[in-house]
């Protein structure tokens, strides 16, 4: 192993006794007549036996249904389309609802504006009066229900109401742009959709009754508009957008309705999940209640190790399938801290301030927030109390192994680090943790349990301790059920994931990353999307081994790497965003260069470094950097959603740098 990918954690034996793992593998151990000793063993199990896995999955994390399923599984061959848990009948939102006592279900902390908390017992009856409201305005099973909102309490409720019921979600933040919102919702034709006055970010008010007249206006279908008020002193004046109500006057007011749960087979559609959008149209991803339940429930307790008595938070808005994931926490009893604004304002440590002052055990963030923070050279463990922290969950982009040491020197020494890595298009994901593993730097733990992820070459054979692209050579439940508006023939579907290695002769799901899977550890490191690889001279380089080294840099806050074709080749193209303080002359790019070529390759290094200004790195609302977009823009060619961009303003840059770079 090289030196890089040092053991930075390795978990107690009190720790391990203690994990929900532990007492899963006890499960299996006697109910499936197995010998598996640690993680290793569990996931190569799971693998092996995919329907045991499951069939223990549902048993261990005492799923709620009606009706038994028939079979786990029809034929794992059959992929896309097999069928998951025939014959049963549950309820998405009735398993998140099963709890109905005083422990709180959610803190919200608003920027620094508004606090507020709900108990379980609260959230049962305020989901039951939404549901009947819902139901009383005709709202029936297969309905589209939609929310353009913050990351509120509400949020959840809405969503839990609308599952209640049989409807299917969809939401998008408030932050999103209404064109983005438009491409989105106009495809599913909505009857109702949740909404807000506005949002603060920065302390700013950021007033949306304008956006909201514009998406009402562009979708008929909207028959109600229902509005939060968040930023209004009382109830929000919503006299001028049509068919709308306050959220306060629509519910119902008998208060405590008897909730009664549709019960619906388990690959009945609860989510409709958007691509970004950042090179089209986004796709809209029909997924099932059942699979993102048993999923989500899986990744919860066997990797996350989430348990009742845990605060668990995610840095996530309702634009990204992270706020989907956090809210399923429900399921396990947990208390979830929900958070609106920016979390490095009024200060950038203020999210230990809120870790120290709630008792949060579980913090999930980005490695653009640790990296930021390393760049500060901030101690957060100086100035806080983080007793209470015993796990961060990392994921969107990649962290660099810099990244990781940085959590353990500077957050703390004794937790579990768990780097994660997946998509919307599942709902979960295809790399992270078994917490009862050590934990390296630079590395997820593994592949999720269940997942049979490999790294392909070109040619669709295996490889490891190289960089190669993802996939998955099986299905599973939480992979979408369908696409909304493809043919019978699933062509869209197919064509996203599995046509890429179809000449190969391989029917296997091609997510579109690139990593390396290490023989010694059995880790995985990310090296970026796939889509978006540099091909100097033929060489492949994932964008992530660039970033990495260039954002250590103290002159350096973050930067962008491009591949563009140059007299027959490809060149590589850096934009930098600078630190405060610094500006890009020579000397600057001399070392971004020389420290490129000492630390990578020769190969790795830009022919051309351009200094970007304030937020002019492109990201989406999942916090990955766009690079496809920029390369589109670079080589003159169209860029479709600029709504899907977190700050869509940062491609006028690239657009006036077009002329310079040809």
């Amino acid at each position: 192993m090289s030196d890089e990918r040092k053991k930075l954690w390795e978990p107690s034996k009190n720790w391990i006794k203690n994990a929900e793992a532990t007492r899963f593998i006890e499960f299996v151990n006697k109910e499936y007549g197995q010998k598996i000793k640690g993680g290793k063993d569990l996931y190569r199990w799971s693998v092996e036996k995919i329907p045991d896995f499951w069939d223990a999955m549902w048993k261990f994390s005492r799923i709620i249904a009606s009706k038994p399923y028939d079979k786990v599984v029809e034929d794992l061959n059959v992929f896309p389309g097999t069928k998951w848990f025939p014959g049963a009948k549950l309820n998405f939102a009735e398993n998140l609802l099963k709890y109905k006592d005083d422990q709180l279900a959610f803190i919200f902390q608003g920027e620094t504006k508004v606090s507020k908390q709900m108990t379980y017992t609260e959230l049962n009856k305020t989901a039951a009066r939404m549901a009947k409201s819902l139901r009383e305005i005709g709202i029936k099973v297969g309905d589209r229900v939609v929310s353009y909102i913050p990351n509120l309490i509400e949020t959840p409720i809405a969503m839990l109401a609308t599952t209640a019921i049989g409807a299917i979600w969809a939401s998008c933040g408030a932050e999103l742009q209404p064109s983005a919102v438009i491409d989105r919702f106009s495809q599913i034709k909505p009857k109702v959709l949740f909404t807000v006055d506005g949002y603060y970010y920065r302390n700013k008010v950021f007033d949306i009754k304008d956006n909201i007249k514009v998406v009402v206006d562009a979708i008929p279908s909207i028959e109600k508009i229902i509005v939060v008020s968040y930023v209004s002193n009382g109830k929000t004046d919503v006299s001028g957008i049509p068919k709308a109500v306050n959220w306060e006057d629509f519910i119902s007011k008998d208060e405590d309705p008897l909730l009664e749960f549709e019960q619906l087979p388990f690959d009945h559609p609860i989510y409709v999940m958007f691509s970004s959008g950042t090179t089209g149209k986004p796709k809209c991803m029909i997924q099932s209640g059942g699979g993102v339940l048993i999923n989500h429930l899986k990744e919860l307790i066997l990797s996350t190790d989430c348990k009742r008595s845990d605060v668990i938070n995610y840095i996530t808005a309702p634009s990204w399938m992270m706020w989907n994931w956090l809210i399923g926490a429900l399921a396990v009893g947990a208390t979830i801290f929900l958070y609106d604004g920016n979390p490095l304002y009024p200060d950038p440590l203020r999210f230990f301030e809120l870790i120290e002052k709630h008792e949060i055990t579980i913090f999930g963030t980005s490695a653009a927030y640790i990296h930021y923070l390393m760049g500060l050279e901030v101690k957060p463990a100086e100035k806080y109390d983080l007793s209470s922290l015993r796990e961060i969950s990392q994921t969107a982009s990649t962290l660099s192994p810099e990244g990781f040491e940085y959590v353990y020197r500077e957050i703390k020494k004794d937790l579990f680090f768990n780097s994660i890595s997946g998509g919307t298009d599942i709902n979960g994901c295809f790399a992270g943790a078994i917490p009862i593993l050590p934990v390296y730097s630079g590395e997820l733990q593994g592949r999720a349990l269940a997942m049979k992820v490999e790294a392909y070459t070109d040619k669709g054979e295996p490889i490891e301790d190289e960089q190669a692209e993802l996939i998955c050579e099986a299905p599973v439940p939480s992979m979408p059920v369908y696409f909304w508006g493809d043919d019978d023939n699933m062509t869209k579907y197919k064509a996203a994931y599995f046509d890429h290695f179809k000449d190969a002769g391989k029917n296997v799901w091609r997510h579109g990353d690139y990593i390396v899977v290490h023989s010694d550890t059995g880790g995985i490191t990310f090296w970026g999307r796939s889509d978006a690889v540099l091909k100097p001279s033929g060489v492949r380089i994932g964008t992530a081994e660039i970033y990495n080294v260039v954002e250590q840099l103290p002159e350096i806050a973050d930067s962008l790497v491009i591949g563009q074709k140059w007299e027959g080749d490809t060149r590589i193209v850096m934009f930098v965003l600078l630190n405060k303080g610094y500006e890009l002359n020579d000397e600057l790019k001399t070392k971004i260069r020389q420290t490129l070529r000492e630390k990578t390759s020769p190969r790795h290094v830009p022919k051309l470094i351009y200094a970007a200004p304030e937020d002019g790195i492109p990201y989406t609302f999942s916090n990955k950097k766009v690079e496809i977009a920029v390369t589109k823009i670079i080589h003159g060619m169209p860029v479709a959603n600029r709504g899907a961009l977190r700050n869509p303003t940062s491609l006028d840059f690239y657009t006036e740098m077009k002329e310079k770079l040809h």
